[in-house]
C-alpha cells in the first residue's frame, strides 16, 4: 500500500507544478485527479482486515461512500457555473472543518483520553479548533460571497473574536502545562469546540468583501492542516500528505494574494471596520457611451487593453470577448488582457475563465508589467471589473481599499467601463475612476454590449 501511496504522492506534487503553468494547467488537473483515485485504492484495500474486524463490510462501506461522494462531487461540478465557484471553495472548505470537528468529538468521546496522552489529546483539541474555525468562517464566507445579508460588523465582534482565541489558547496551554487537569478531557474537548464554533463566524464576519480572496486562501490553508493534524492523528499516509500539499499551497496562496492587495495577513484577518466617508452618497460626473461610439474609438485604436473583472463571469462574455479581441487585431490592433490578482472572486479566476475562451497565453500581462507604460495604450476596456481600477485605492486614505495595488487604467488615453448600473465594487467603494475625463461608461449586460461592439465593427 506504501507503494501506491508514494505514486499517488509524486502524482499530486507533479499535478500541482502542473496547475502553476497555465499551458499545462489541464494536464496537472487530470494527474492531480488521477493521483487522488490511486491513493483512494489504496485507501480501500488497506480497509480491509477481518482480523481487526474489517472484513468485507468495510470495503463495500468505503466503496459505497466513494461512490456517493463522487456523484455528489460530479453533480455539484456541472451545476456550479464559474460565477459560484469561490463559493463552493468556501462550502467544500466548511465541510472538511465540520468533519474535523466531528471526528475529534467521536474520539475524544469514543476513546478516553488519559492523563499520559496529553500529546494524543492536543491533537484531537488542535483538530477541533483548526476545523471548527474553518467551518464556521467559511459558512460566513459563503454567505458573504453570495451576498446575503449578515448582522452588520461592529467593534464588539472584533473585541469578542479577540477573547475567544485568547480563551483557546488558555485553555490549550494549561492542559498541555498542568501537571494535573483541570477538568474531565472530553468536558475540555466539547468547550473548546463550541467555542472555535462561535470564533470562526466572529473573526470572519468583519472581514471586508476587497479581502475575501485572501480569507479563501487562509481556509484553504486552514483546511489542509486540519486534515494534517488528523493523518498525524490516525497514522494516514493519505490524510497526512494531502494535509501537507493543501496547507502549504493554501498558505503560499495566501501570502501571494496579501502582497498583491498589498495588506498584512495579521490586518486582513484583524478585520477593519470600514467608515463610512461620506463619498457613497456623492454625485458622479457621469459620461456614457454607446455601442456604435465605442466601436468607432476601438477601430482607430491602435493598442487596446482589456481589463476583466467578476462582471466577465456573470454574464459569461469571455468567448464573445475572444470574438472581438480577434477582430479588433484583424484590423491592426495589438490586444492585450490586464488580469489583477484578486480580480474577481479567488485566486485565478479570471485566467480561467480566458483559457475557457482560448485566449493566447501571450496576450495576458500581469499587472506589475504594465502600470508604468499605460499610457502606451488608446483605449482601455474594462469589463465588469471595480476595485481593481479605482484610483480611491491610491488616493483616498480614508478608502477601505486604499493601499491596494490597482491597475492604472486611468493613466490611458481613453477608459471605457462597460456596466450594467451604478452599484459599487465587491468593497462598496465608490470608484472614482468614473469621474475621470478620459472615462466614460457602456451601459448594459457585457455579453450583449460587446455583441453589439462586434455588430458595429463589421459596418466599420
Amino acid at each position: 500500500m506504501e507503494f501506491l501511496f508514494l505514486i499517488a504522492t509524486i502524482g499530486l506534487i507533479l499535478g500541482l507544478k502542473f496547475m502553476g503553468d497555465p499551458a499545462r494547467a489541464v494536464l496537472g488537473n487530470a494527474v492531480a485527479a488521477l493521483s487522488v483515485v490511486v491513493a483512494l485504492i489504496g485507501v480501500t484495500i488497506k480497509s480491509y482486515d477481518p482480523a481487526a474486524g474489517a472484513g468485507t463490510f468495510n470495503i463495500v462501506l468505503v466503496v459505497c461512500l466513494l461512490a456517493a461522494g463522487g456523484l455528489i462531487g460530479r453533480v455539484m461540478a456541472m451545476r456550479v457555473p464559474m460565477t459560484g465557484m469561490p463559493q463552493l471553495v468556501a462550502m467544500l472548505n466548511g465541510f472538511g472543518g465540520l468533519a474535523a470537528v466531528v471526528i475529534a468529538l467521536i474520539e475524544g468521546i469514543a476513546h478516553p483520553i488519559g492523563d499520559d496522552m496529553r500529546t494524543t489529546g492536543g491533537l484531537l483539541l488542535l483538530s477541533a479548533v483548526f476545523g471548527g474555525v474553518a467551518f464556521t468562517g467559511s459558512l460566513v464566507a459563503h454567505s458573504k460571497l453570495e451576498g446575503k445579508k449578515l448582522p452588520k460588523a461592529r467593534p464588539v465582534h472584533i473585541q469578542a473574536a479577540r477573547a475567544l482565541l485568547w480563551s483557546m489558547v488558555a485553555l490549550f496551554a494549561v492542559y498541555m502545562l498542568a501537571p494535573t487537569p483541570i477538568m474531565p478531557f472530553t468536558t475540555l474537548l466539547v468547550i473548546i469546540a463550541v467555542l472555535s464554533l462561535i470564533y470562526g463566524a466572529l473573526f470572519t464576519l468583519p472581514i471586508g468583501g476587497a479581502d475575501m480572496p485572501v480569507l479563501i486562501c487562509f481556509l484553504v490553508a486552514l483546511h489542509g492542516l486540519v486534515a494534517l493534524l488528523a493523518g498525524m492523528f490516525f497514522h494516514d499516509t493519505v490524510m497526512l500528505i494531502g494535509g501537507v500539499l493543501v496547507g502549504a499551497t493554501g498558505s503560499l496562496l495566501t501570502v501571494a494574494m496579501s502582497k498583491a492587495m498589498n495588506r498584512t495577513l495579521r490586518s486582513v484577518l484583524a478585520g477593519v471596520i470600514k467608515r463610512d466617508t461620506g463619498t457613497s452618497d456623492r454625485e458622479q460626473d457621469i459620461r456614457p457611451i454607446s455601442a456604435p461610439e465605442t466601436a468607432s474609438l476601438l477601430a482607430f485604436s491602435k493598442q487596446v487593453a482589456i481589463v476583466p473583472g467578476y462582471g466577465m463571469a456573470v454574464s459569461q462574455a469571455q468567448g464573445v470577448c475572444q470574438e472581438m479581441q480577434v477582430m479588433l487585431e484583424r484590423m491592426g490592433a495589438t490586444v492585450h488582457y490586464i488580469i489583477h490578482p484578486v480580480a474577481g472572486r479567488m485566486p485565478g479566476h479570471m485566467n480561467v475563465l480566458l483559457a475557457e475562451a482560448n485566449v493566447d497565453y501571450d496576450k495576458i500581462i500581469a499587472m506589475e508589467d504594465v502600470n508604468d507604460v499605460m499610457d502606451r495604450y488608446d483605449a482601455v476596456l474594462v469589463i465588469g471589473a471595480n476595485d481593481v481600477v479605482n484610483p480611491a485605492a491610491e488616493t483616498d486614505p480614508n478608502s477601505s481599499i486604499y493601499g491596494m495595488p490597482i491597475i492604472r487604467a486611468y493613466a490611458a488615453k481613453q477608459v471605457i467601463v462597460l456596466k450594467r448600473g451604478m452599484a459599487t465594487g465587491y468593497s462598496g467603494e465608490m470608484n472614482l475612476l468614473f469621474d475621470r475625463a478620459n472615462c466614460r461608461l457602456l451601459f448594459g449586460d457585457a455579453r450583449s454590449s460587446l455583441r453589439a461592439i462586434i455588430d458595429e465593427l463589421k459596418r466599420i
